[in-house]
């Protein structure tokens, strides 16, 4: 039992303790200093902590960066990430790709030499900017995380239309022609953000009609004395490549690349991204149809033939769309949207059609969907490698700093022990309004006065 057990006070053989709290302190006894009383210190109602010292504050710190931070920010401020994408992983990847397309050219040029120069080198450069532009088109809907699988079909309906009508006007043809792509690509982009569904799947259902459509078409010959790309297919090709990489380029730019980036999900894919990301989103699914017939066109004067065989909508239609997906993805656009590089979509086109006409001087039988599936298991593994290293170096950076917020340090307390306090920047965090209820313990001195006073009386 407690010497001032309350049960006992008044029974016999127990003295009353004088009542410290009301005053009732003998005049000889030596002053204390203030003593706690129950209720003499004001209760504060504001029992919030602070958002720098709970967990739930830090995770809404890294939810929602500072307003110095949202110029580094590549998504919408609610769910971006602080810092810059690192570029170090595109720029290797790339170096990668160069010595590929490198090594190809170099076979290229001792299997067959006639193949780099006069016609066949015309031949060479007209293949890689049809499937160029076709593969800037995939990147850009890739970017917009809303990938376009009816490119292929959209590029060789327009070919066949062309070739069909090209003895009205080749300026009206073609005019006429990515009118009409256009307009398919507004329908894929009203099915993708108007409902709010993946663009590889509105996309599909539009080139599964494409398809039939095409199979009910002739065989179509481009008009005699129509424009023969022959001559300036350097030009064309140098044309492509120009526009791949100012595109890249732009797609470096932060407001850009987050405002081309914000379609893609963050947390429940299903969720709408909001007006802007919309928008955005319909105008790359629609320029990239619009770029894809510029491409069919391209592809029609070239080839003066389009054929609609079996084997020719195989080669022309889906197996284009599955070698600019691979190229797009080999070339380090991420498939989750966003990510991207400045040379990798060109590097891997030049790569892919220098493998095409290697295979056809050393007579090997390569099918392009073979190839086009290799490039997109490629590059499925270098999304992977884009997301992981590509990231933002903040974040991991901010989680460590978080988690180091005060760092105890040791001091001698009066009973002779080391014990742990607060460094000076958890005590300079702890303002706000958090008033404790609990009185300030007493030290050593206090008690030994205490001890002594009770022993005199």
């Amino acid at each position: 039992m407690a010497y001032d057990d309350s049960r006992f006070r008044g029974e016999p053989g127990f003295r009353e303790e004088p009542d410290f709290r009301s005053g009732g302190v003998p005049e000889d006894a030596p002053t204390l200093g203030p003593v706690y009383a129950p209720g003499s210190y004001a209760a504060n109602s504001d029992y919030s902590v602070p958002p720098s010292e709970s967990t739930l504050g830090l995770a809404a710190r890294r939810a929602t960066p500072s307003a110095a931070q949202l110029g580094d920010v590549f998504d919408d401020p609610e769910h971006g990430e602080p810092g810059r994408d690192r570029l170090a992983v595109h720029a290797l990847w790339e170096m990668v790709l160069l010595l590929a397309a490198v090594s190809l050219l170099y076979l290229l040029r001792d299997a067959r030499p006639e193949a780099l120069r006069g016609a066949e080198l015309e031949s060479l450069l007209l293949a890689g900017a049809e499937l160029g532009l076709v593969g800037i088109a995939m990147g850009l809907t890739l970017r917009a995380g809303a990938a376009n699988l009816a490119l292929g079909p959209i590029a060789y309906a327009s070919a066949l239309f062309f070739a069909d009508n090209s003895d009205r006007g080749l300026a009206m043809t073609a005019g006429i022609t990515a009118l009409i792509a256009l307009g398919v690509g507004v329908v894929i982009a009203v099915l993708v953000v108007g409902f709010h569904v993946p663009g590889w799947a509105a996309s599909l259902g539009v080139a599964v009609a494409l398809m039939a459509w095409i199979a009910d078409q002739n065989d179509e010959k481009v008009v005699a004395g129509a424009y023969d790309p022959h001559d300036q297919a350097l030009w064309w090709m140098l044309g492509v490549v120009l526009v791949a990489v100012a595109g890249s380029a732009i797609g470096l730019i932060r407001p850009v690349r987050r405002a081309v980036g914000r379609f893609r999900p963050v947390a429940d894919p299903a969720r709408r991204r909001g007006g802007g990301a919309a928008t955005i989103t319909g105008f790359a699914i629609a320029g990239s149809a619009l770029i894809a017939s510029l491409a069919g066109v391209l592809t029609a004067l070239d080839q003066r033939e389009v054929a609609t065989t079996q084997n020719g909508m195989a080669a022309a239609g889906l197996s284009v769309t599955v070698l600019a997906l691979g190229a797009a993805l080999v070339g380090g656009t991420s498939v989750y949207g966003r990510r991207g590089g400045v040379l990798g979509t060109v590097l891997a086109v030049a790569a892919i059609t220098l493998l095409f006409r290697y295979s056809t001087a050393e007579q090997w039988n390569i099918a392009p969907l073979a190839v086009g599936g290799g490039a997109i298991a490629i590059g499925l593994v270098v999304t992977r490698l884009i997301e992981t290293f590509g990231r933002p170096r903040t974040v991991e950076e901010d989680d460590v700093e978080e988690e180091q917020v005060w760092t105890p340090s040791t001091s001698t307390t009066g009973y002779g022990s080391s014990q742990a306090e607060p460094s000076s920047a958890w005590s300079a965090s702890r303002t706000g309004g958090w008033t404790s209820q609990l009185p300030a313990r007493s030290t050593d001195e206090d008690w030994g006065v205490e001890e002594r006073w009770s022993s005199n009386r």
